[in-house]
């Protein structure tokens, strides 16, 4: 009887405690159950009344945040008239992330460091030297102590680019290279590894188009050593090549960790399409092979004219020696592959004189064929355009997958609204108008998926001890004007923003001194 009362009133205990604790798992109203006061005695910069995405993907929860210098110092609901805040933001019910993390960028920070584009689509982190094109430079160090004294933005990563390497070693644009000219080349490469996150290829661009896969492999090897990874603007994106440019990553892929940038499939269609390319990725990876990816969510991609030109005809030389020697097969190359990429109507040519023009447009201003208009107008490198080559259906489906990144694959000069658009649009039209993501995963894939990616350090994510790269906004407030006529105008929306603890753009207006820095890896 008696040992029959002691398990009743265990029993009742435990119920209780069960009872109290159901009663007190609230994604709402939790951050103080599980983080305890801080010890703390003065805080530079207290945000208050938010709603938290913390960038994990867990559920959005009401805390304050407390920020001391550049770092995360408490997270939570506790008070304590002790502490000295200097400084109060009342969110208001709007919501705390971290900052984006922009996988593939470009941009020149020695001539617009401030990088307003980034900022104002809630990005704090950009990651530059991208397609297998970095600085041009043998001394990567003084080239990022530089940088580093710009009044920069954002946050800004580095890649060595594979082309640059081969420029900046002699090699340029030779196919076979010989084992003293792969040596200079891993040479060089371990140098700047040292102070990038890892190597860039931009395999449909020139030098990088004439590499084979023997001297990819080797620098891969490098790559691995030093726990990096390579980035890739793969082979061939089109649909009918593009499973074979992945499959040639995912060898480099035995040696180290390995990136598809801006993945897309060229003239490929539908869900039935986009999850067998998932599909393919999916089985890479179960294979051991560390492979992800990122996307940009427009229907057009933007590069220089040369990506409808053959390799044989790429540089100047060769575009020379094809005009004269291989005329007919040139233009039949040129009309084949404009024409798969839903032909001439799909094109809109960003460059004077013809900015504005779509290539069946210019053609017909000068009463030509198109093929034609290309050769003797244009040229590999006479343009660059807008390419609408991508379906919606295939590409929301990439973006629902959760292995998949977002990257804007844009600039602050560029010609293509995803350079100011890209991360505003992931919110305004795939979680708020479309419902496609909720908030929680979109800015997931936007921050602690990214940082996970990159194997970058505190940052990422709201945690104590991170470094406060933090956005302050209302989703259905979040607009992204920029189109393909206008492609300069500021996404809006995000009322705050920090770098490194510093508020540095609050209600569209940038602050005089910003706060960005050079990461280097660890």
């Amino acid at each position: 009887m008696h040992l029959f009362l002691v398990f009743f009133i265990i029993f009742i205990s435990l119920s209780c405690k069960n009872d109290k604790l159901k009663n007190n798992i609230q994604p709402t109203s939790n951050a103080e159950e599980i983080i305890s006061e801080p010890t703390i005695d003065t805080v530079d910069i207290a945000i208050i009344n938010g709603k938290i995405v913390d960038g994990t993907g867990k559920k959005v929860y009401s805390a304050n945040l407390y920020i001391n210098a550049d770092s995360i110092v408490y997270i939570g609901n506790l008070t304590n008239p002790d502490i000295k805040i200097k400084k109060t933001i009342d969110a208001n019910g709007n919501y705390v992330s971290p900052g984006f993390i922009d996988l593939h960028a470009h941009g020149n920070p020695l001539s617009t460091p401030d990088f307003e584009n980034f900022l104002a689509m809630g990005v704090t982190t950009i990651v530059l030297g991208q397609d297998g094109s970095s600085a041009n430079v043998k001394d990567l160090k003084a080239y990022l102590d530089k940088v580093n004294q710009q009044n920069l933005g954002v946050n800004i990563i580095e890649f060595v680019g594979h082309g640059t390497l081969r420029n900046l070693t002699g090699i340029g644009v030779k196919s076979k290279i010989t084992k003293e000219e792969l040596e200079s080349l891993k040479i060089a490469l371990k140098d700047q590894l040292n102070y990038t996150f890892g190597l860039s290829t931009g395999l449909e661009y020139t030098p990088g188009l004439y590499a084979e896969e023997n001297e990819l492999l080797a620098l891969a090897e490098v790559v691995g050593e030093q726990n990096k990874m390579i980035m890739s603007h793969m082979r061939n994106e089109d649909d009918d090549a593009l499973i074979e440019s992945i499959k040639e990553l995912s060898r480099q892929g035995t040696k180290a960790r390995v990136h598809i940038s801006h993945l897309k499939s060229v003239y490929g269609k539908g869900k039935v399409r986009a999850n067998q390319i998932l599909d393919t990725i999916k089985k890479i990876r179960k294979s051991g092979i560390q492979l992800t990816a990122d996307m940009y969510p427009y229907m057009a991609s933007y590069t220089g004219i040369g990506i409808v030109f053959p390799d044989w005809s790429k540089t100047q030389q060769q575009f020379k020696i094809a005009k004269s020697t291989r005329r007919k097969e040139l233009e039949d190359f040129i009309r084949n592959k404009v024409n798969l990429r839903n032909g001439p109507e799909a094109t809109l040519l960003g460059s004077a004189p013809y900015k504005g023009m779509t290539l069946a447009e210019a053609a017909a201003s000068k009463n030509k064929p198109f093929e034609q208009f290309l050769i003797e107008d244009l040229g590999p490198q006479g343009s660059s355009g807008a390419y609408f080559v991508m379906n919606k259906e295939l590409q929301e489906t990439f973006v629902k997958d959760s292995i998949i990144g977002i990257c804007s694959d844009g600039s602050k000069t560029g010609h293509h609204p995803r350079g100011h658009g890209t991360f505003a649009k992931i919110i305004e039209t795939y979680v708020v108008k479309d419902s496609i993501l909720n908030l929680e995963e979109a800015v997931r894939k936007m921050t602690s998926y990214a940082a996970e990616i990159l194997q970058l350090k505190k940052r990422g994510s709201l945690t104590i001890g991170n470094k406060a790269d933090i956005l302050i906004f209302n989703p259905k407030n979040i607009k992204s004007p920029a189109n393909y006529v206008n492609p300069h105008q500021l996404a809006s929306g995000f009322e705050k923003v920090f770098v490194n603890g510093k508020l540095v753009r609050e209600n569209e207006q940038l602050a005089k001194e910003l706060n960005g820095i050079v990461l280097l890896p660890e």
